[in-house]
């Protein structure tokens, strides 16, 4: 059996209904994501915290009290923490910080006549859930990728989730709490799945957790089903689900770099989808020699193997690179490598993508943790209309309008006319009562 399935494309139409045909994203056995989600959500809003500690030792063994993790619990994390991971985590946050900071959108004002003034303004949400999964790995680069632009964006309230572990005796992984401790999170708690994004939309009254406005953050399908469920009641920044790499690589790529990162991907989980698009079938021959290599010698190379051999993964031959642009616009991955000749050229020609990595040097994993750029990021196809997570996904846009007399009266003709056609008339009449009898 081939260690990941090829697919030639070559003098075939491409169309987004064939490219979702042949790429589907991976499969999960039992009741759909949705149905759990929404009986965890229903659980949640009807049994509050009680609901959530016992599905916690339902389903994984242990008593997740006390839910909120205390200040005394961050700081002996930060204390234990190791110093060359805690310099790692600091770089990372220095970076994002940078990034975050350079991307907050400025405010104008605009003088459109004497006397007629439209200003936009940027104001942060109240209050917001940011969810840093752990599952089969645990993601303190999360905490950074929520916390920091939120923080840049001078969110008042920031409010942490991240699930307990077994081997830590329920509570969340050390380094998740050391780098909450770092960051100045105060209000932590010890939940995770879709209870933690359902105690975020509606609160837990019995812990005294009120609900945000904006819950962020990347997780599994449960999550993003969680996420898309309790969108009509809470802001979500995407979803961002189950990891997603694509490589568009031409015959000049580097075969070992190509198979590393595409493991690097499949190592989140065995529904993570690991495609690769080229014009060159003898990139695809090296490419599966360096995976059958490499997936020997990786840590966690029974799930890398499933991912790369399930119905989501796959090996790609077009015709030209056009042709793969093409592929991957149609799909709209979450993380997009161009390992070609010149990788800047192509990438104006991309439309929808998550995250692009412009050549040899720049792979998946740098924006992973230290590259600066932010990796919560839109999966399922959702980059078709979703960007990543970053200090924008904290603002709310609002404008100010300020006009005087002056400004006003330049408009108090043509006004009228705009509300008659719409057959609005009390719109026509509160401007030009202002101005009758004189």
């Amino acid at each position: 059996m081939p260690i990941i399935r090829q697919l030639d494309l070559r003098g075939q139409l491409l169309t987004e209904a064939k490219i979702n045909t042949l790429l589907p994203r991976g499969k999960h056995d039992g009741l759909s994501a949705e149905q759990v989600a929404g009986e965890v959500i229903a659980g949640v809003k009807s049994g509050g915290a009680s609901f959530l500690k016992k599905l916690t030792q339902d389903l994984d063994g242990f008593d997740p009290e006390p839910l909120r993790v205390s200040g005394i619990e961050l700081q002996s994390a930060l204390t234990s923490c190791d110093a060359q991971l805690r310099s790692a985590i600091e770089m990372a946050i220095e970076r994002n910080r940078s990034v975050s900071e350079a991307a907050m959108p400025k405010p104008f004002t605009i003088e459109l006549a004497i006397g007629a003034k439209v200003s936009q303004r940027y104001v942060p949400m109240d209050s917001v859930g940011l969810y840093a999964p752990g599952g089969k790995a645990v993601y303190p680069s999360s905490v950074i990728m929520n916390a920091v632009p939120a923080q840049v964006a001078k969110v008042p309230r920031i409010v942490l989730a991240s699930p307990g572990q077994k081997q830590f005796a329920g509570r969340p992984h050390p380094s998740v709490l050391a780098t909450a401790a770092i960051l100045g999170l105060d209000e932590v708690y010890c939940m995770g799945g879709p209870a933690a994004i359902a105690a975020f939309a509606y609160g837990l009254d019995d812990v005294n957790l009120s609900p945000v406005r904006l819950v962020t953050g990347p997780g599994n399908s449960y999550v993003a089903a969680a996420k898309r469920l309790v969108r009509s009641d809470v802001a979500i920044d995407s979803e961002a689900g189950t990891t997603e790499i694509l490589i568009i690589a031409d015959r000049g790529a580097n075969p070992k770099f190509v198979a590393a990162d595409l493991i690097s991907q499949a190592e989140h989980d065995e529904a993570a989808a690991e495609v690769l698009v080229t014009d060159s079938s003898q990139l695809i021959a090296q490419v599966v020699e360096e995976l059958e290599r490499q997936v020997v010698d990786a840590k966690h190379s029974v799930r890398i193997l499933e991912a790369l051999g399930g119905q989501q993964s796959a090996i790609v031959l077009v015709d030209d690179i056009e042709a793969a642009v093409k592929v991957s616009n149609l799909y709209a991955t979450e993380h997009l490598e161009l390992l070609v000749a010149d990788p800047a050229a192509l990438v104006d020609s991309i439309t929808n993508a998550g995250a692009v990595f412009l050549g040899e040097y720049s792979p998946v994993s740098v924006g992973d943790y230290l590259a600066g750029s932010n990796h919560v990021l839109p999966t399922g196809g959702s980059a078709r209309y979703s960007s990543g997570l970053g200090v924008h996904t904290f603002l709310r846009v609002q404008q100010v309008i300020d006009y005087a007399k002056e400004g006003l009266a330049e408009i108090s003709e043509s006004l009228p006319l705009f509300a008659q056609a719409e057959d609005l008339p009390a719109h026509g009449s509160a401007v030009s009562k202002r101005f009758e009898g004189k």
